[in-house]
């Protein structure tokens, strides 16, 4: 009978959970749920010909907010993708790409992580490559490019608002939508659409090109002047030459002047724009199509950015790149401050960026790095430091110190008894042998080919043809190889600029080009790291190593050029 009774009860908690269980579910599931209300899906082309893709979300969220959304575009525009953000009014979201799309295919997905729950207002902008679009070879004022025509999303949206937006002469010609702005009610979830447009504008309002580098030095003087200069390397990605080109620079800059990669006057930097101070520097030669330049600007800037807290203390406070309309793929700024200072503390409001407090004998400064920047990424620099004005005359009193030293050298040299014996001047400069030089150039041609080596060896352990044990003996080979060459390679240096002339200037030129391949190599590393990590896509990390392999390419030309040189004062 009990049995019966127990059986019974069983039977009843197994049947009212049957029964609730889809309820729950449900329950559980709405805790999380939510619907999108509308998305304004914006699409424009930057200054030099990169693609930005803004997806602005509201969503209404009918439970507790989710801690992560998912959304993306036809795949093929994956592989033009080298940058990604999701952010709101108030914070930057962590952004994973190349996700699957819930298993739906064709699609390249991003998921946006919120640490705090999804809010109800969010964008997400992409940036794509410039290689979507084409200048008319025929004509200059001719453009076009693809783009994703609607994101896609994992949930149906009531209003999707599109808009276009180019330079503001531009013109219609033809596409696959219809005008430049339009709008799509109860869009799809899981929409895979892409969309090309045709449209004319004036020359020179958009200018297809890869900015690889820009290097900005801020310097403060001891009188609290402050100086720019920006250093730029672009390639130009265009179907014809580039006779100018626009930039940016800070908001109070003036008085500037621009010099070439030769270090070449060029034509003072014309204002385009004073509200965004834009400017058109123009080049002593024109850029070819797919070759690429270097050139600096120089400028003033306004004393306001510097202020005064107490006795000898300062805090220079600087906002950048507030009207950046271009996409750079490394930028760096560096402040410098006047021998002497001492800095205290330093802040940023850069997301994802290096930076680094460096202090030589009587100097430091401020280098701030960053992949991969575009136009959400203004932010602004606070650096603190201390500084005794007693140091403004620190050059002035080393110099009478030092002229104070000479001169009681030479009176004492005078007062001495005269010796009979000749007195040997030695020589400004120091002869070299014809062996000494051989020996020099043969040690760095070695130094090359060793170098040539270890890259080889590199790559073929990348690709299985060679056992692991034996790369590692291999590779310590060379690189003993290498440090026991490079040793005595610097010792010659020395050796070599003490005998002046042609030959310093040799061993400066030698030394420019090391620091330029150290910097490509650590570069590459660098990119290699962030495609392992998937912050880069394969198309971009493609395109950047391909720019650093040909600058390492060209230092070494000009390094071989170096040693040919030399060689021929041998002969």
């Amino acid at each position: 009978m009990k049995k019966m009774a127990s059986a019974l009860i069983l039977l009843v908690a197994i049947m009212v959970v049957s029964i609730s269980f889809p309820f729950l579910v449900k329950s559980v599931q709405a805790q999380t749920d939510y619907e999108i209300k509308y998305v304004n899906h914006v699409i424009e082309p930057m200054y030099n010909g990169y693609i930005s893709v803004k997806d602005t979300i509201q969503v209404n969220i009918t439970g507790q907010a989710p801690d992560h959304f998912l959304l993306g575009f036809p795949y093929i525009f994956g592989h033009y993708l080298p940058s990604c953000r999701a952010y709101d009014a108030t914070d930057t979201f962590p952004v994973i790409l190349d996700v699957p799309m819930e298993n739906r295919i064709g699609f390249y997905g991003v998921e946006i992580d919120f640490p705090h729950g999804m809010p109800q207002n969010f964008t997400v902008e992409f940036v794509l490559s410039n290689y979507l679009l084409t200048n008319n070879p025929q004509n200059a004022t001719m453009f076009a490019f693809d783009f994703p025509e609607y994101p896609s999303l994992t949930k149906p949206v009531e209003t999707c608002n599109v808009s276009i937006v180019l330079p503001s002469d531009a013109i219609y010609v033809a596409g696959t939508v219809e005008n430049f702005t339009y709008q799509k009610s109860n869009l799809p979830e899981y929409t895979c659409s892409s969309a090309s447009i045709i449209f004319s504008s004036s020359i020179g309002k958009i200018q297809p090109s890869d900015i690889r580098e820009l290097e900005r030095e801020i310097r403060v003087s001891e009188h609290g002047t402050i100086e720019g200069s920006d250093n730029y390397y672009i390639t130009n990605k265009g179907s014809s030459a580039i006779e100018s080109i626009e930039v940016n620079l800070p908001v109070t800059a003036s008085n500037p002047s621009a010099q070439d990669q030769f270090g070449g006057k060029m034509t003072t930097p014309s204002l385009v724009d004073n509200n965004t101070k834009r400017y058109r520097v123009t080049f002593n030669l024109p850029v070819e199509s797919d070759k690429s330049t270097r050139f600096s600007v120089k400028y003033s800037l306004s004393s306001n950015y510097l202020s005064q807290e107490g006795t000898g203390n300062f805090m220079f406070n600087i906002s950048m790149f507030q009207n950046l309309d271009s996409f750079i793929e490394q930028m760096s700024v560096t402040f410098t401050f006047p021998e002497g200072a001492k800095i205290l503390g330093v802040e940023d409001t850069l997301t994802n960026d290096t930076r680094s407090v460096s202090k030589d004998v009587f100097q430091e400064k401020v280098a701030i790095t960053k992949q991969a920047m575009f136009t959400m990424d203004s932010f602004s620099v606070e650096v603190r430091y201390s500084y005794n004005s007693l140091w403004s005359s620190f050059r002035d009193t080393l110099w009478v110190w030092s002229l104070a030293i000479i001169g009681c050298a030479v009176a004492f040299i005078w007062k001495r008894p005269q010796s009979s014996a000749p007195i040997v001047v030695p020589s400004v400069g120091m002869k070299l042998g014809e062996d000494y030089l051989k020996s020099f150039v043969g040690s760095y041609e070695e130094k090359l080919k060793i170098a040539t080596e270890i890259d080889s060896l590199e790559a073929r352990a990348q690709k299985g043809k060679i056992p692991r044990r034996r790369y590692k003996v291999l590779r310590k080979t060379l690189e003993t190889r290498l440090a026991g060459l490079s040793r005595n390679i610097e010792e010659s240096k020395v050796k070599i600029r003490a005998a002046g002339g042609k030959f310093a200037d040799s061993m400066r030129q030698l030394e420019i080009a090391e620091t330029e391949i150290n910097e490509v190599e650590a570069n590459i590393k660098s990119i290699e790291a962030r495609h392992g990590r998937g912050e880069l896509s394969l198309e971009a990390y493609r395109n950047l190593l391909s720019g650093y392999q040909r600058r390492k390419e060209e230092t070494l030309t000009a390094i071989n050029g170096i040693l040919l040189r030399l060689r021929e004062e041998i002969r």
